[in-house]
């Protein structure tokens, strides 16, 4: 029944009536907000929740999206007490089988997370597999993983049961109501039009609008140049008859074979994730779409049925009750986007599950209701933020062939190092074919192709994925020792680049940066972006160029996001923020044999006199002119040239010919990353979120609170008078042999006590090497105390012996950066 009123003005209104908007109108009722609309095109649940498989997993690939479904999972489990309204949640526990070794080493470091947050798991042997889950032929399984608190429910009845429970909270939920555009003003939302069939149509003036449109949503954003890049895609699963004497199981997952099985009833869904996805909807999604399913393609199924077959033989005479294909929604890196979008104000998202819209939406949308009613998000959820979304990222073509790879990597193997192998070429430094020329592996990240590794003549310039030392491993070393011991150069024009210019450059810039910006022109500042709570928003570097005019430098993954930041920060500042990325190369010239090399280009002096750390100039270089800036990532004597993209092949073409002599090598991400890893130096999204206080993660000196006020500068006092109850550490295992990812457990004395934010191989140190925080016993614990401890590291179910250091265990006094 369609309902008759719709209200002219409310403070927020929910685009899309599956599970997201449904969650996100109760969660917004719960903290009090009484006046939300919720508009449904057609009935709540048409577009993907209704024929979801509803699995409720509760181990994710991090912290805080574990945090998330974990909620989720408790929430469904007391939705039928609140409202009535049975959700079908059973929790009857999930398996996971390995067919392979890497697979093998893929769950057993899972099931070390799973520890590390809290999540019970139990690793089985093939026998114990069997016990859990009888009839299932396991002459191949080599092992698997035990969640017994995972479950399965009815995702349709959880999304109802949410609607009625953000009803009883005052919430109007508006079926068959489509909205039709998202209006605005002076950049910031009012409001929402919107239409029914018989032609009636009016408007909500609004404060906050969501869109949860699922895979509506993309074209509902792109209709104000929103960025939200997702991609419908055909889900398979067939449904049997009902098989005799079946008894409840648990859920299955089999990734090897694509597949995983879902007892309900006595009858078993099998559902696939297979390599290569059929995207569906390139021109839009039809307007009559609703409870509908897709053409069958039993020939594109069969394969995993077969498999299927052999795996559970009980299938081979179970007839097929249901054969279903229906659309969901992927994005171009297997994430679904939350959050406050950056091009309009009051615009909020929700959408994009990749599959897993059931256990995620629940906390999804308790965390975006939070964030909406707070200003800030409740942790970090920068993994799922929809700033990392590039704007480029809107292209469809681009979508369609990034998500027929997507859906399958849901199942993949999960090795690290993975480089998405569709869509590839977008963002392509100027030096791309130069790089190739010399043998570039090029992996991608925000749509660049960056030059990982170097190949060495008649070596295969590919990827051999491993959880053990990959191909490149030995490229890596050599490019490592060329930066520690002679010199190197990288191609790091990814770097997002950002010019602040204006009368009040330098007011604003002492506002949103922790560090003292009122230097001269020519100085560099390495400093952070904080929030209120002390975390840390951007991690940079900016160069004073003038008296009003700055330069900041920050990772390209995050330039969307320390865009959005700078103009939600702006006030009534008169500055302008530009985004300068495509317009100039940049070339980190590291290494102690850096001035020989440099001498041979430039007339100018390199002296630490004349050209001493953390200051810029510009130089002659070659025929052309570059801005040198002494700064380094990998820990040694360097500089990073900013060079016009116009002159980039040519100061390129000069520094390889005259490093000929003194045996310049090119140098990949890969080996960066090792040096920086060596010195500890943190890596934003990884070590350092906003959710990590800027003086536990080790910055304070990069933090003057004598300088006046700036935003975090309380929280930086608060915690001083307080004490740390973490510090963020860095570890080298003994054991020379191992390597280290992210994610692996850390014991402290035997226990368990948090786990690494990173890691990477150590060539000069000679092991791996990992950062992590470390938990304070007792706020202020003195150090002495926390490094007298014994601390292991562990890697798929084996501890590892480690020394643990406060200090970069790579020339802790940084006399090499200033040589």
């Amino acid at each position: 029944m369609v309902e008759k009123n719709v209200p002219d003005r409310a403070r927020a209104v929910i685009v899309g009536g599956g599970i997201s908007g449904c969650s996100v109108a109760y969660h917004l009722a719960k903290l009090g907000w009484t006046d939300i609309v919720l508009l449904e095109r057609k009935q709540l649940t048409s577009g993907t929740t209704w024929h979801a498989a509803g699995l409720v997993g509760q181990l994710r690939n991090s912290q805080n999206m574990t945090r998330l479904a974990k909620y989720s999972a408790d929430l469904y489990s007391k939705l039928e007490e609140e409202t009535g309204l049975a959700t079908g949640l059973r929790q009857c526990g999930s398996i996971t089988v390995a067919l392979t070794e890497a697979r093998r080493e893929e769950i057993l470091r899972q099931a070390g997370m799973a520890r590390v947050f809290g999540v019970e798991v139990n690793e089985l042997s093939s026998s114990e597999v069997l016990a859990l889950y009888p009839h299932l032929n396991i002459s191949d399984v080599k092992g698997g993983v035990h969640l017994p608190g995972d479950g399965q429910a009815d995702p349709g009845n959880i999304a109802l049961a949410l609607a009625k429970g953000a009803r009883m909270r005052g919430a109007q939920i508006i079926e068959y109501t489509k909205a039709t555009r998202i209006t605005t003003k002076d950049g910031r939302v009012t409001g929402v039009d919107w239409a029914r069939d018989a032609g009636e149509q009016g408007h909500i003036a609004a404060d906050v609008v969501i869109n949860c449109g699922g895979m509506w949503g993309r074209e509902l954003a792109r209709e104000n140049s929103v960025t939200l890049p997702l991609h419908a895609c055909e889900h398979f699963y067939i449904v049997t008859e009902n098989i005799p004497d079946l008894a409840q199981l648990p859920v299955l997952r089999v990734p090897d074979e694509c597949a995983y099985y879902k007892e309900d009833a006595g009858k078993i869904l099998l559902g696939a994730f297979e390599p290569k996805a059929k995207p569906w909807g390139m021109d839009g999604i039809p307007e009559t779409f609703e409870f509908d399913q897709l053409p069958e393609d039993f020939d594109h199924f069969e394969p995993i049925l077969e498999k299927a077959i052999e795996r559970f033989p009980l299938l081979a005479d179970a007839g097929i009750h249901t054969f279903f294909n229906g659309p969901e929604s992927f994005t171009p890196d297997d994430r679904y986007y939350l959050g406050a979008a950056p091009e309009i104000d009051g615009y909020w998202v929700a959408a994009g599950y990749n599959s897993i819209g059931i256990v995620s939406s629940g906390g999804a949308g308790m965390a975006l209701a939070q964030w909406i009613n707070d200003g800030e998000p409740p942790f970090d959820l920068w993994e799922v933020d929809i700033r990392r979304a590039q704007p480029f990222q809107r292209n469809r073509r681009y979508l369609k062939e990034r998500v027929s790879e997507t859906l399958g990597l849901l199942y993949a193997d999960h090795y690290p190092y993975r480089q998405p192998e569709t869509a590839r070429g977008v963002r392509r430094s100027p030096l791309h074919e130069h790089l190739k020329t010399a043998g570039a592996v090029f992996g991608e990240t925000a749509g660049w192709e960056r030059a990982n590794w170097f190949a060495n003549p008649g070596q295969e310039r590919e990827y051999q994925y491993s959880w053990k030392r990959q191909n490149w491993f030995d490229n890596q070393r050599a490019e490592h020792m060329a930066l520690r011991e002679g010199v190197g150069l990288i191609d790091m024009t990814s770097f997002g680049k950002i010019r602040v210019e204006g009368p009040d450059a330098l007011a604003f810039m002492q506002r949103v940066c922790a560090n003292q910006m009122d230097v001269a022109a020519g100085k560099l500042v390495y400093t952070q972006m904080l929030n209120a709570k002390g975390g840390i928003e951007c991690d940079l570097t900016v160069t004073r160029l003038s008296e009003t005019a700055y330069y900041l430098v920050v990772p390209g993954t995050t330039l969307q996001r320390d865009l959005a930041w700078l103009r939600r920060n702006q006030g009534g500042a008169v500055v302008v923020i530009t985004d300068v990325t495509p317009g100039e190369v940049v070339l980190p010239l590291m290494g102690p044999k850096v001035r020989d090399l440099l001498a041979k280009v430039s007339p100018d002096d390199f002296s630490n006199e004349t050209h001493p750390f953390g200051m810029a100039r510009e130089i002659e270089i070659g025929m052309g002119l570059a801005r040198a800036h002494r700064v380094s990532y990998v820990g040694e004597l360097g500089w990073e040239l900013y060079v016009s993209s116009d002159q980039a092949a040519h100061v390129f073409e000069s520094l390889l010919e005259a490093g000929q002599d003194i045996n310049l090598k090119l140098c990949g991400l890969h080996a960066m990353d090792s040096c920086r890893i060596e010195k500890a130096y943190r890596h934003f999204g990884h070590d350092i979120t906003d959710e990590d206080h800027v003086l536990e993660a080790g910055l304070g000196f990069a933090v003057k609170t004598d300088k006046g006020d700036f935003i975090g500068r309380d929280a930086v006092l608060r915690k001083r008078e307080e004490g740390l109850s973490r510090r963020l550490m860095q570890f080298r295992l003994k054991d020379p042999e191992q390597l280290l990812f992210h994610n692996e457990p850390v014991l402290r004395d035997g226990e368990i006590i948090g786990f690494l934010t990173s890691g990477n191989y150590g060539h000069t140190l000679g092991g791996a090497i990992g950062l992590g925080y470390v938990p304070c016993r007792g706020t202020g614990e003195p150090l002495a105390d926390m490094l007298a401890s014994s601390y292991e590291i562990e890697i798929a179910g084996v501890r590892y012996a480690a020394e643990v250091s406060l200090k970069p265990l790579y020339d802790p006094r940084s006399e090499r950066i200033r040589g």
